[in-house]
């Protein structure tokens, strides 16, 4: 079974999270939510308060298959800011998982710590500067590069939730899956 490590913080945007979130689970993905606070309650940046399963200390020293963040803000700051997380995505990487960002995220976190360096990626429109030595794509709203995915925001969380899925699980799941939900 494929497995997914979703690190959630106060401030990242609820749309983007639970999206994730469910259409993985929705796709038979093992999906680990953890907060990278102290509690694993999180409020997300329009007050939807979510409880993760565990706590990112809790499974630091496991490997997933991918690393998938939510953006909002000032989740994304949160997220860029914990070194515990940057850590597991160096380590994720090096071992060429999956690493996956939308919103805000792949500028905020993936570009200030360097994992879109001659790659391809979007963001959040206003965000781009800190795609720090990539490539950016604004008009499209799933970008793929390598082992990095990125994606722009709220709108597109559905299909980018949905090519996680399919870089996962194969495109038969990923496409049963948006069938269900009348993508």
């Amino acid at each position: 079974m494929s497995t997914v490590l979703v690190p959630i913080a106060n401030g990242n945007e609820d749309i983007e999270a639970i999206t994730i979130i469910d259409v993985l689970r929705r796709g038979g993905v093992a999906v680990t939510v953890a907060s990278i606070h102290e509690s694993k309650q999180v409020e997300m940046a329009h007050g939807n308060k979510v409880e993760a399963d565990v706590l990112l200390t809790d499974v630091a020293d496991q490997i997933f298959d991918a690393v998938v963040l939510a953006g909002g803000m000032p989740g994304a700051e949160h997220l860029r800011d914990c070194e515990l997380l940057i850590d597991m995505l160096e380590k994720h990487d090096i071992q060429d998982s999956l690493l996956a960002a939308i919103c805000a995220s792949p500028a905020v976190v993936f570009g200030t710590h360097g994992f879109v360096v001659d790659k391809q990626a979007t963001c959040y429109p206003g965000f781009e500067s800190g795609l720090t030595g990539a490539e950016y794509m604004p008009n499209e709203p799933v970008v793929m590069d390598g082992n990095v995915l990125t994606a722009k925001g709220p709108a597109t969380a559905m299909i980018f939730a949905l090519t996680v899925l399919g870089n996962l699980k194969g495109y038969e799941t990923a496409q049963s899956v948006a069938d269900g939900l009348l993508c």
